[in-house]
């Protein structure tokens, strides 16, 4: 391992020191967390979690930096729902649905080093809505919204029904009742056409852009942008009041 001092020791510094020099000289710092709010030791689905705190807050702990620093929290969710390995999934669309083999397939959605299938489902408001709340969200980035353009209809999940039939506006704290919940899901219409040269907002089919700003409506939160494809152009810039 001495052998990579000099390659690594470059690459080594006070890092509290050099973002707070950055900070006081006007710059900005960028922060990028890893793994998923559901995924959070102390908020996540425990114990299908991991062992530490990739809400936005883990920041403060993780960089030294203190709340007041934060200007803008942008919360990255995909246009459906995934998720990897165990753990409780109210909108999974289980192995062998069409569908939900589908959005595996066009999605992608195998883990990058090993390879395992990921658990695709529809897009569930309720524990994104929680999630924005969880991090302080000032916008949302919306991705992979091509992967559903062959969908003539869309389910996108509202709300939850207990076994006992209490309706949940929100997410169940205990884990013995998300295990047993079943999705409320609204319906909307699928724009069935490629949305790939997407550069603005005016470019999506009404449909499409339905689905966006359903998704705003219910979080409160706006979309400031939205991906269409893998490319990093392949992005749309949402304005504040488009």
């Amino acid at each position: 391992y001495l052998d990579m001092v000099p390659r690594l020791e470059p690459h080594i510094d006070d890092t509290v020191h050099l973002v707070h020099e950055s900070l006081d000289a006007g710059e900005w710092v960028l922060f990028e967390g890893a793994q998923a709010t559901y995924l959070d030791l102390d908020h996540g689905t425990y114990p299908f979690v991991t062992s530490s705190n990739p809400i936005a807050g883990g920041v403060c702990t993780g960089a030294g930096v203190g709340p007041l620093a934060i200007q803008r929290v942008v919360g990255v969710v995909k246009a459906y729902t995934t998720r990897v390995g165990s753990g409780p999934f109210p909108s999974e669309l289980l192995e062998g649905d069409p569908i939900g083999d589908d959005l595996v397939e066009r999605g992608r959605e195998f883990g990058t080093n090993t390879g395992r299938r990921r658990r695709p489902g529809w897009l569930d408001l309720v524990m994104l809505k929680h999630a924005t709340r969880l991090n302080t969200c000032t916008e949302l980035a919306i991705t992979k919204l091509d992967v559903l353009s062959p969908l003539k209809e869309l389910k996108i999940c509202v709300g939850y029904l207990g076994d006992d039939g209490t309706r949940y506006e929100h997410v169940p704290y205990h884990q013995s009742v998300m295990h047993k919940i079943k999705p409320i899901y609204e319906t909307l219409p699928g724009w069935g056409s490629d949305i790939e040269r997407a550069e603005k907002i005016s470019d999506l089919p009404t449909e499409a852009k339905d689905y966006v700003q359903f998704i705003e409506d219910f979080t409160k939160v706006h979309v400031s942008f939205v991906s269409v494809g893998p490319s990093r152009d392949q992005l749309v810039v949402l304005p504040r009041g488009e």
